[in-house]
C-alpha cells in the first residue's frame, strides 16, 4: 500500500500544478455559420442541444443579440475588428472572384492582433473566410473537419492544454449549419433538401451521435412557408445545430479535464441567422437575430436571461475588456499604436491602396457589455444600426437598418432592382418549390413577389409586430414617424461613417 501511495502522490502533485499555474483569463470565442436561436435555451420546441443550454443556465443568454449584416464574410470582418464592414472594408465575401477585404490600417483595431499583444496565446480553428491575414493575424491555425465540431474540439485539445503561463485565446469556428454537401437523395419531393453538412442516407460523422429529427415536428419560422420543401430542409438544417452542440461538449469536456472551465470565458454566437431565404443575406429579424450565449467564470450572477440590445460590432472590444486589454476611455486597444506608424510591412512596400482614413479607425463601433452580464435589468444599446452591401459580388443591394425596441426601419437602397439570392439560396428546395408556383405564390408573410421587389423604405412597429409582416412606410398615420427614424437613420449612418449616407442627396 504504501508503495502505491508513493508511486500516485508525484501524479497528484503534477495534476495539482497543472490546475494551479494554469493561465486566468482565457477566451474561447465559438461562432457557427448561418444559424438562427434554434436552441433549446432559446424555448425551440424540438432543438436538442443540452451543452449550449447548460452553458446559458449557468451564464448569460441574450434575448437580442444582432449581427449588423447576414453575410459570412462581411460578418466575421466585424466581429474581428469591433466596426461595421462598411466601415472596416470588408464590403462581402473574401474567397475567389469576389475578393472583398478589410483595410490593411484595421490592424490597429484588430482582434487577434491585439490579444496577442496583451501576451495571449492566439489561436484559430475552421472557417476564417477574411482577408488580408496581416491583418487578422492569429499565431497558431490549427486544421480540422469544420463540419465536425467535436472532432474540431479534440484538434484544439493540445492548444488548450499547453503548459503556458499566457492564457489562450481561442477562435473556434464551424461550417455547420451553413448550407452544403450535396442533396438528400432520399426525398420523395421533386426537389430534394440540402444536407446541411450532414451526411447521405443518415450516416454518422466519427464521434458524432447524430440526432435526426422529423420533418412534421419542426417549427415554422413565420418568414418560411410551410411547405414540405420547407420541413425537409428544417430537419437537415437542426440536424446540423445539434452536431455543434455536441463540439461544445467536448470542449467543455477537455477544459474541466486540464484544471480550466472555471478560468475561460465562453461566447457562442453566430454569423448570423440560418440560411434560408428571409434570414440570410436580408436585414430581416431571420437574418440578423444571432443566438449570443457567454459564460464569464468570475461573475457571480448566472443563469440571466438579458434583454438588453448587443451587436456584434461589441465583441471585439469585450473580449479584450475581459483581457484587461482594452483603453475604455478612448475605446480601443490599450496597446494601440498608429497604423500608419507600426504597420507589418516597411512603409517603403506598404500598398497604397485598400487603407481607411486612420482617425476614423481609431475606435471601436462597438462597445463592451462585460459590465452587465450579471445585471438583468441592465441596457447596453437604445437602439441597432445594420449595414449590408454585398454578399456574392454578383449581389449589390446596399440596406441600412436603424431599429430600436420600438420600431425598425429598413432602407432598401437599390430598390429599383429586384432583390438578389446567394446561389445557395436560389437554388434551395424551399425557395424554389414557391417561386416555380408563382410570383402570387406565399413565402412567410409575403409573396415571392413581395419577397424580390421590395420598396424604398420597410417600416415596422417591431414591439407589436415581431414578424414584420406590415409595412407602415405607406400609412399616413405614420407618415411622421417614419421621418423622424429616417433621420435616425441618416444619424447613425453619419456616426459609424458611412460612405452609403450620400444616397440621401442625389438617389
Amino acid at each position: 500500500m504504501k508503495f502505491s501511495f508513493l508511486l500516485f502522490l508525484p501524479l497528484f502533485f503534477i495534476g495539482l500544478h497543472i490546475f494551479i499555474s494554469a493561465a486566468e483569463k482565457n477566451i474561447i470565442f465559438f461562432i457557427t455559420d448561418n444559424q438562427s436561436p434554434t436552441l433549446g435555451c432559446y424555448g425551440d420546441p424540438i432543438a436538442k442541444t443540452p451543452a449550449i443550454d447548460s452553458l446559458a443556465r449557468d451564464g448569460t443568454l441574450f434575448l437580442n443579440a444582432f449581427a449588423t449584416t447576414a453575410s459570412c464574410s462581411a460578418s466575421r470582418s466585424v466581429v474581428m475588428s469591433g466596426l461595421h464592414n462598411h466601415a472596416n472594408g470588408q464590403y462581402g465575401h473574401q474567397h475567389a472572384f469576389h475578393k472583398f477585404s478589410s483595410y490593411f490600417n484595421v490592424i490597429a483595431l484588430s482582434l487577434p492582433r491585439n490579444l496577442a499583444k496583451a501576451g495571449y496565446r492566439t489561436g484559430h480553428i475552421g472557417k476564417y473566410h477574411v482577408s488580408p491575414e496581416e491583418v487578422f493575424r492569429f499565431e497558431t491555425y490549427l486544421k480540422g473537419n469544420a463540419r465536425n465540431a467535436v472532432q474540431m474540439a479534440e484538434e484544439c485539445r493540445e492548444f488548450i492544454s499547453a503548459k503556458s503561463d499566457q492564457p489562450f485565446f481561442l477562435y473556434f469556428a464551424t461550417s455547420d449549419p451553413h448550407r452544403g454537401g450535396g442533396l438528400d437523395k432520399s426525398s420523395k419531393n421533386k426537389l430534394k433538401p440540402d444536407l446541411f453538412g450532414n451526411k447521405a442516407e443518415r450516416q454518422s460523422h466519427d464521434g458524432v451521435k447524430e440526432i435526426f429529427y422529423e420533418p412534421s415536428q419542426v417549427p415554422i419560422p413565420a418568414f418560411l412557408p410551410d411547405t414540405s420543401e420547407t420541413r425537409e430542409e428544417l430537419a437537415q438544417y437542426y440536424q446540423s445545430v445539434s452536431r455543434i452542440d455536441q463540439g461544445v461538449a467536448r470542449l467543455v469536456e477537455i477544459l474541466k479535464e486540464n484544471g480550466l472551465y472555471e478560468k475561460t470565458l465562453l461566447v457562442f454566437t453566430s454569423d448570423h441567422g440560418m440560411a434560408f431565404a428571409g434570414g440570410k443575406t436580408t436585414v430581416y429579424e431571420g437574418g440578423l437575430l444571432v443566438p449570443f450565449v457567454v459564460r464569464n467564470p468570475y461573475e457571480k450572477k448566472r443563469g440571466i436571461r438579458h434583454q438588453a440590445m448587443i451587436s456584434h460590432i461589441d465583441i471585439a472590444p469585450t473580449l479584450l475588456d475581459f483581457a484587461d486589454a482594452l483603453d475604455s476611455g478612448r475605446n480601443r486597444p490599450l496597446h494601440w499604436e498608429d497604423p500608419g506608424e507600426s504597420f507589418p510591412i516597411p512603409k517603403s512596400k506598404t500598398p497604397k491602396d485598400n487603407r481607411g482614413t486612420i482617425d476614423k479607425l481609431s475606435s471601436y463601433h462597438g462597445k463592451s457589455w462585460l459590465g452587465i452580464l450579471g445585471q438583468a435589468g441592465a441596457k447596453h444599446w437604445e437602439n441597432i444600426f445594420a449595414s449590408h452591401t454585398f454578399h456574392e459580388i454578383q449581389m449589390y443591394y446596399p440596406m441600412r437598418v436603424y431599429r430600436d425596441q420600438e420600431y425598425k426601419l429598413i432602407w432598401n437602397i437599390a430598390h429599383p432592382l429586384p432583390y438578389p439570392f446567394a446561389s445557395d439560396l436560389w437554388a434551395a428546395s424551399s425557395f424554389q418549390a414557391q417561386y416555380q408556383k408563382s410570383l402570387s405564390a406565399p413565402y412567410g408573410k409575403k409573396t415571392v413577389r413581395q419577397y424580390i421587389h421590395r420598396p424604398e423604405f420597410e417600416f415596422f412597429q417591431i414591439v407589436q409586430d415581431p414578424d414584420e409582416a406590415n409595412n407602415l412606410a405607406g400609412n399616413p398615420k405614420f407618415a411622421v414617424k417614419l421621418e423622424e427614424y429616417k433621420e435616425k437613420l441618416k444619424s447613425a449612418q453619419k456616426q459609424f461613417h458611412d460612405p452609403w449616407v450620400v444616397k440621401w442627396s442625389y438617389e
